[in-house]
């Protein structure tokens, strides 16, 4: 008997066909890879099943029965729970009081120490020790995820719906998570892993399920699966990867770097006396677990960041402390994590957002009013070049799928030819088309000798597309590697603060 089977499930939204009559189904003790482009209908799938979305037309049953999921409390109670990719958790409480917070069995007066020591039975079978007194602000972001894990098996969770669970794990906290979730199939319950790393899902699926358009266009064993069959399945077409060419040599120095500290969001110091040079026609990877300092290391590049201490040299002109605006004027490009939030407007249209940065210079300034028939023709040559799908110019970016709404991003940043850009997590959230579109985009830049700052949390990026790699921890740089022969290894151990190469310039 199937643990659950999802018939004929249909969702739409305003404009929107989700889910178009998917059958969707995971046996016991499986792990079930979902696959699919960005607007594929993945996430909606889930969420209909994790008891956020309820389909408009379809069943779902759980061991045979049919059962109505109205909300995730009722996912919950029939065995399904889902670990989001942004933690739900409190920082202030303890482990055990976020496992216990709002679960229906814990009573109005109870006694922490048996729900931890259950709790802490519970991480040893499964392969997720974790102190079950410590507060969530003193846990690595490994540990939060299994704190997550472990909430919702204390809640007796058969299926867990794991979304993207890899995006903030070192290599090293990666592996050991599919080697628990591994043992969580193992004794007979099962994983529906939602991923854009084919290769976690070579080396951890036992089928997978793809997603194109909001219909499953395959469901393949374990023995049909390749990387590149994958590939072509989610995009309908072969996905030829981007390669970075060998280094003809380093230009001059775009980007300097001397000793920069800078205070972090909440009170602690964000960078710590960092020093490195970004070249002409070189991409600069720098790796590390999310909080590191490389969010901070972005802003105090662009200018949003204040440095209270060490200097900023951008082509030999000291921009330390400068305004955004000035520095976007010396040929600087940023294209932030946040696209919606820092880097689109997502209320304005595709030409609004297009000029954002050059609407006070002629041509596009006009003697009072802006251009806007120049700025149309502009927008649908970038829409053109950079293979935007949109529909109409006017209607808010919002309505763009993850993948377009990045490429709008880059061909703004691109437009101006900058002779810096800093481009932060480039393809998170993007399907393997997209991202490998990107890629090229980057590729093309260094090509023509932009010197790229390239930060990411994903090692395979950073590998394939850096000259070189430097490894940031508590806001130091701990390590700078040359590209080509690093190790997923050797990056982990210096993401983790062991000791490895010196940092240098």
């Amino acid at each position: 008997m199937k643990l659950v089977e999802m018939k004929g499930i249909t969702k739409r939204f305003p404009g929107v066909l989700a889910n178009d009559d998917i059958d969707f189904s995971v046996e016991p003790g499986e792990i079930h890879a979902l696959l699919g482009e960005n607007g594929s209908g993945k996430s909606t799938l889930m969420s209909i099943l994790a008891g956020l979305y309820r389909p408009d037309r379809g069943t779902i049953l759980v061991r045979g029965r049919e059962v109505s999921l109205r909300s995730p409390r009722d996912a919950i109670r029939h065995g399904i729970g889902m670990v989001h990719q942004h933690f739900k958790l409190v920082e202030n409480f303890t482990v055990t009081e976020n496992i216990i917070l709002g679960h229906v069995q814990t009573p109005l007066f109870h006694n922490l120490k048996s729900h931890s020591e259950k709790i802490a039975d519970l991480g040893g079978r499964f392969g997720l020790g974790v102190d079950p007194g410590a507060r969530i602000n003193q846990l690595s972001v490994g540990e939060k995820q299994r704190v997550e894990i472990l909430k919702m098996l204390y809640r007796g969770s058969d299926l867990l719906i794991m979304d993207e669970p890899t995006a903030v794990l070192t290599p090293q906290e990666a592996a050991e998570l599919f080697v628990n979730l591994k043992k969580f199939a193992g004794s007979g319950r099962s994983v529906v892993l939602i991923t854009h790393k084919l290769n976690e899902v070579m080396s951890a699926a036992h089928r997978v399920t793809v997603l194109r358009a909001g219909r499953v266009v395959a469901v393949l064993g374990r023995e049909e699966i390749s990387e590149r069959k994958l590939a072509r399945l989610m995009v309908g077409r072969d996905v030829a990867p981007a390669r970075r060419e060998e280094s003809r040599g380093a230009g001059e120095a775009v980007l300097e770097l001397q000793d920069v500290s800078a205070s972090g969001d909440v009170g602690r110091q964000g960078l710590k006396k960092v020093s490195f040079t970004v070249r002409r026609g070189e991409i600069f990877g720098v790796a590390g677990v999310a909080g590191n300092g490389q969010k901070e290391l972005a802003e105090a590049v662009a200018g949003l960041r204040w440095v209270h201490s060490g200097r900023i040299f951008i082509n030999g002109v000291n921009v330390t402390n400068l305004s955004p605006r000035t520095i976007a004027d010396l040929g600087v490009s940023y294209v932030p994590e946040d696209r919606l939030g820092i880097g689109l407007v997502p209320g304005l249209g595709i030409v609004d957002n297009v000029i954002l940065k050059n609407y006070r210079k002629p041509p596009v300034a006009g003697r009072w009013l802006i251009n806007y028939r120049l700025a149309g023709r502009e927008a649908g040559r970038l829409v053109k070049e950079f293979g935007i799908r949109v529909a109409d110019f006017r209607a808010p970016v919002s309505l763009l799928s993850g993948g377009n709404m990045q490429r709008l991003l880059l061909a703004r940043e691109i437009l101006g030819s900058p002779s810096l850009m800093v481009v932060v997590y480039p393809v998170r959230g993007l399907d393997v088309g997209a991202a490998e579109s990107v890629h090229r985009m980057l590729l093309e830049m260094r090509r023509k000798g932009t010197a790229i700052l390239l930060i990411s949390e994903d090692l395979d990026e950073v590998m394939k597309l850096s000259d070189r790699v430097g490894v940031m921890f508590e806001g130091s740089m701990v390590g700078i590697l040359p590209g080509g022969n690093i190790t997923p290894e050797e990056i982990g151990l210096l993401m983790m603060g062991s000791a490895g190469p010196g940092a240098g310039a």
